[in-house]
């Protein structure tokens, strides 16, 4: 008898601890699946990898601050536009004043509209899930209104290489970018009164604000943080490819709403990860250069894309 009751107590840890590992489980099968197929076609050359983790940087980078938006209990849907709309910031202000204002434009633009956006949510009330989607459309709009849809060049070299065009001898820039974004990400959610306020304010603001915690305050601060690491990847996006677009980071928000979830941040506010919004993001990366090696249709690639983010949302749901 007292062996069936120990039982239950001994398993739920497990199990729990299991479920952790299922995001970084499921990143090796893929990874695996792919190395086996495509072996003949070239996915696991050192070129192709570093190809992945180019592609997906601006992505990963963009995660670690929608980690944040989510764990807090909201959503940040501006995030993708965002990007765009700070390449362009960058490049027309890069032309006319400079390589540092040019950056420091892109970081208070971005700030400015993550400002905003904590606001209308915390101090209007309006849900951040209607006010981040009426700010993509702002921010689209403003975007081709600056630049009249037109390409802005950037012609700065040390500017192109610091921001996603260089290499540090055999690394690529944009994964140091990453790295470093990253480790401060994770060192603040896992180890910072701050990171643990977020967590207590998504997993229930009620009790947060009874225990003293400031939570529109929390609130606020993680949607800038949003829109500060949109900006960073905006000025990323501009430096790789040499310019300011408006079309930058388009859809963009999918693709990191569902590398926060796949890696094990919740939907519903009070879990999130650094670390597995990375492995997540780098899931996607790993599944859209095998899809396209495989030779698959740009659109059979959205559906691929649509399905990840089926089940990121069931994972979600049965994890809360």
């Amino acid at each position: 008898m007292s062996d069936t009751t120990a039982r239950p107590s001994f398993v739920a840890p497990l199990v729990a601890n299991w479920r952790q590992y299922i995001p970084y489980l499921g990143f090796v099968l893929i990874f695996a699946f792919f190395s086996a197929t495509l072996f003949n076609q070239g996915f696991l050359e050192p070129t192709n990898q570093l190809n992945i983790l180019r592609q997906t940087a601006m992505i990963s980078i963009m995660s670690v601050g929608m980690t944040y938006v989510l764990s807090a209990g909201e959503i940040d849907l501006s995030i993708g536009m965002v990007a765009g709309l700070i390449s362009c910031v960058v490049a027309v202000a890069m032309d006319h004043f400079g390589v540092v204002a040019g950056v420091a434009a892109g970081l208070a633009a971005g700030g400015v509209v993550g400002l905003v956006n904590g606001l209308l949510t915390t101090r209007i009330g309006i849900p951040s899930f209607l006010t981040t989607l009426a700010m993509m459309g702002i921010a689209r709009g403003t975007a081709m209104w600056m630049t009249q849809t037109k390409s802005i060049p950037i012609l700065d070299d040390g500017y192109n290489w610091l921001f996603g065009g260089g290499n540090l001898g055999p690394i690529p820039v944009l994964v140091i970018w990453t790295a470093v974004v990253a480790v401060v990400g994770h060192v603040v959610l896992r180890r910072t009164t701050f990171g643990r306020r977020v967590l207590a304010t998504g997993g229930s603001e009620t009790a947060a604000r009874y225990s003293g915690i400031d939570t529109k305050g929390i609130k606020m601060r993680v949607l800038v943080i949003s829109s500060l690491g949109a900006a960073l990847a905006g000025m990323l996006y501009a430096g790789r490819l040499h310019s300011g677009r408006f079309q930058l980071g388009e859809g963009d928000e999918l693709s990191v709403i569902a590398a926060a979830v796949l890696g094990g941040t919740s939907l519903f506010g009070g879990s999130g990860t650094v670390v597995g919004s990375i492995v997540g993001s780098l899931m996607i990366g790993v599944i859209n250069n095998g899809l396209l090696l495989m030779g698959l249709e740009y659109s059979q690639q959205l559906i691929a894309r649509g399905i990840i983010i089926i089940i990121a949302v069931a994972i979600s749901q049965s994890r809360k």
